[in-house]
């Protein structure tokens, strides 16, 4: 696995697609994304659940910090969904 930053990976990313590695983009040492290269063998259930695992808590604290719920969330999604509609058929 290939570790950059965001600044490398914008700068360099048609390059880093090519790349047969998974490659972990980090903003302040803090993980901003993983990407895998398409196609990639399976990767491990281990591995999934993990990141998975630590993905859902990462998205949790953020919550907290904002003090937002998930029903918040989704109904300023569902709002922003429905004036993106509005704005179409204004076209």
């Amino acid at each position: 696995m290939k570790i950059t930053t965001v600044r490398h990976f914008r700068d360099k990313a048609t390059e880093m697609f090519r790349s047969k590695d998974p490659i972990l983009v980090l903003r302040r040492g803090e993980i901003a994304g993983i990407y895998f290269p398409y196609p990639v063998q399976t990767l491990p259930v281990e591995m999934k659940r993990e990141m998975f695992i630590t993905l859902t808590a990462s998205i949790a604290k953020r919550f907290k910090q904002v003090g937002m719920t998930e029903e918040e969330i989704l109904e300023d999604f569902e709002s922003f969904r429905r004036g993106r509609r509005q704005n179409r058929r204004r076209r």
